[in-house]
């Protein structure tokens, strides 16, 4: 599909190497000498966000000293990367749709048309569809998205990759540090394969970086694995219900360690956990509470 003029919709959990897939598609396309452009639309403030992707006139805002272009204008002929797409405020959405529907938009503030030929390829790691049924996120772009749909799997769903991930990773990071990591060890890779890794690729990545800067001789061993990761190799302990406790006391203690477990999993993030347990936030909220867990800080990784 990479030949192709069509519109793209990756869809995946965070770290499944979804700017990656873009990249590939556009280096592969007949657009590849042309600009690639990502942009993570969660990141940017909604106010910001239009004149971001459409640019602005000179005084269409306070601080608009200076006419400048989007990013829509500068990946003209090449390839625009919408990131977290199911950020966007609806405003925003109709004019990304105006786009994707007649290639043409206006700066903010300005009144002149401009045309754009620019392939979209947009990713999400939240379904759209259940944001369309809550009247968050438009019907007609989700359509005009959803031409041509990749789902990135989770790491866990594709052990398989692992130790080519890990060859590369190593590689990689002895160029980058002046290493001399030839080979992991056995025992290291097989942690590494019963991890369960919540932040996907990104994570693999990171732990293969400090491992590497850690190293001091040829083989790369479990004690420079992250401390995380080492933690977290092994299911729960088994359960041992006190013998006066009610069918109701041992559920509520199971319920209690499995959310506890998938919490430190997803680093405290309640949103990524309620999304991996397939239930919506406040039902995942009622719960902690009701089951008095104790909400730990969100470590900065």
């Amino acid at each position: 599909m990479a030949g192709s003029r069509s519109t793209v919709l990756l869809q995946g959990e965070s770290g499944t190497g979804k700017e990656l897939i873009a990249k590939a598609l556009h280096m592969n396309s007949p657009r590849r000498e042309r600009a690639f452009v990502p942009v993570n639309t969660g990141s940017v403030p909604p106010d910001l966000l239009e004149s971001t992707l459409f640019g602005h006139v000179k005084g269409a805002f306070t601080s608009a000293i200076a006419s400048k272009k989007g990013l829509f204008e500068i990946a003209d002929h090449g390839t625009i990367f919408l990131d977290e797409i199911g950020t966007t405020s609806l405003d925003t959405q109709a004019k990304i749709l105006r786009v994707l529907q007649d290639k043409r938009f206006m700066h903010l503030g300005g009144v002149q048309e401009i045309q754009s030929d620019v392939r979209v390829i947009a990713a999400t790691n939240v379904d759209l569809k259940q944001l369309v049924r809550e009247g968050k996120f438009r019907d007609d772009l989700y359509y005009r998205l959803n031409v041509i749909t990749i789902d990135l799997p989770p790491l866990r769903e594709r052990l398989e990759d692992i130790p080519l991930l890990v060859d590369f990773f190593l590689k990689k990071f002895c160029e980058e540090n002046d290493k001399n990591v030839r080979q992991i060890a056995p025992e290291a890779l097989q942690v590494l394969l019963d991890y369960g890794w919540p932040g996907n690729v990104r994570e693999l990545e990171n732990a293969m970086e400090r491992a590497v800067v850690l190293a001091t001789g040829t083989l790369l061993g479990v004690s420079l694995l992250p401390p995380q990761i080492l933690g977290r190799t092994s299911s729960l302990p088994p359960l041992e219900p006190h013998p006066e406790a009610s069918l109701f006391d041992i559920i509520e203690d199971c319920e209690r360690r499995v959310i506890t477990d998938m919490l430190e999993k997803c680093n405290w993030n309640q949103t990524e956990a309620a999304e991996r347990f397939h239930v919506p936030l406040s039902t995942l909220n009622q719960k902690i509470k009701r089951l008095n867990i104790e909400v730990k800080k969100k470590s900065r990784e």
